[in-house]
């Protein structure tokens, strides 16, 4: 069988590495259009939930990723120049470049062919294979090139972000929130490795407009979100990586499979950066999907089949959960009047897969702390 996957990102190496380990005399190329070392953002998070699937699917990989992380506990929300810590919320960072790198050695050592700067221009391109699996993220080819089959429906949010990063280092995952004259802007700051954290800046339409960040060049909105979260950044600088201020996606397909053709990861619907790392879904998806063909063997239709009908609704319940965290941040301006701790505990709550009962046994400490805070307000 010949399997091509087109984008070296997490999943699509992932994918590849683990249908290679498994049938050595598979046919299978990863076409990747940047160059090796190219990576766009800064580091990556897991949540301590997610690591057990990568141990289940393959052992050596996942002692490779455990010894490259950099974990943590708690998770600080910091308002009104009050720090308020969640506890027993834990997550673990690496670098994206660090990733991609370990990846592609595992490709490498069970032979996967890699092809850089390789640019798809058509599905024929791709026609001697067997299967091809859309891997190459939220601009994805295969996607655009099986349209209309795909049912893709996209559209923008209102919030305007920038992916920074900062030798400013960090002792959770912690979220800044700061109103400003015309607008609230939140930084999303976190270590990926002990000498830089990532340093994302979201701002509402009001302060994009009203800042006057609309009329600003990167550089000049780099120097404004300094002097906007100088406290947090202490000194250090942001750092660009061909960052750029946009809007997100929101992107979802009403079918995944079209023929020998599947999408995973951001090709299939996008991942909100509030809801979790896009990383581990995406690599999820690569886990499901070589369970898929490990069912169906070298019955493509199969295997394709069986893993979105597999897959779907996990995916449907995280799109839920996404679209209710991002409405929550498109309407940060209106949570501004809560005290600190009344915020945190509203931003716990955004997605709806966590309620009271399930945050007291997360994060005791905090929710004893919330109940005293309301039994004293009465």
């Amino acid at each position: 069988m010949r399997i091509a996957v087109v984008g070296g990102g997490p999943s699509g190496l992932y994918f590849a590495y683990l249908m290679k380990k498994r049938d050595p005399d598979l046919d299978i190329r990863v076409f990747e259009q940047n160059p090796p070392d190219a990576t766009y953002g800064f580091g990556v998070v897991f949540s301590d939930m997610a690591l057990p699937y990568f141990e289940e699917a393959d052992e050596a990989s996942f002692e490779a990723i455990i010894g490259a992380v950099k974990a943590w506990d708690n998770h600080t929300i910091v308002h009104r120049g009050e720090r308020v810590i969640i506890d027993g919320i834990n997550f673990s960072g690496i670098a994206r470049l660090d990733l991609l790198r370990l990846l592609q050695g595992f490709c490498g050592r069970v032979g996967v062919a890699i092809d850089f700067e390789a640019h798809i221009a058509t599905l024929d391109a791709l026609a001697g294979y067997d299967a091809v699996v859309g891997a190459d993220g939220v601009n994805s080819v295969v996607r655009a090139l099986g349209a209309p089959h795909f049912a893709t429906h996209t559209y923008e949010l209102t919030n305007r972000f920038a992916w920074y990063g900062t030798s400013a280092l960090f002792e959770t995952v912690t979220l800044s929130f700061r109103p400003v004259e015309h607008g609230t802007i939140v930084a999303h700051h976190y270590p990926y490795c002990d000498s830089m954290s990532t340093f994302l800046v979201e701002c509402d339409r009001a302060a994009w407009e009203g800042e006057g960040l609309d009329r600003m060049s990167d550089g000049e909105r780099l120097a404004y979100a300094e002097r906007v979260f100088a406290p947090e950044l202490g000194g250090h600088k942001l750092i660009s990586n061909n960052t750029t201020w946009r809007r997100f996606p929101v992107i979802t397909n009403g079918h995944w499979v079209h023929g020998n053709v599947v999408l995973i990861g951001d090709a299939q619907r996008s991942a909100h950066f509030s809801i979790g790392s896009g990383t581990r879904l995406a690599m999820e998806d690569a886990i499901a999907l070589w369970r898929a063909f490990g069912e169906a063997g070298s019955d493509v239709s199969a295997a394709l089949a069986g893993y979105e009908s597999a897959r779907r609704p996990i995916v449907d319940k995280m799109t839920a959960a996404a679209r209710a965290s991002f409405e929550w941040y498109e309407d940060m301006a209106g949570k501004m009047h809560l005290t600190p701790v009344a915020l945190a505990h509203d931003y716990m709550l955004r997605s709806g897969r966590i309620d009271d009962a399930r945050l007291r046994r997360l994060a005791p400490r905090f929710m004893a702390r919330y109940e005293r805070e309301r039994a004293a307000a009465g």
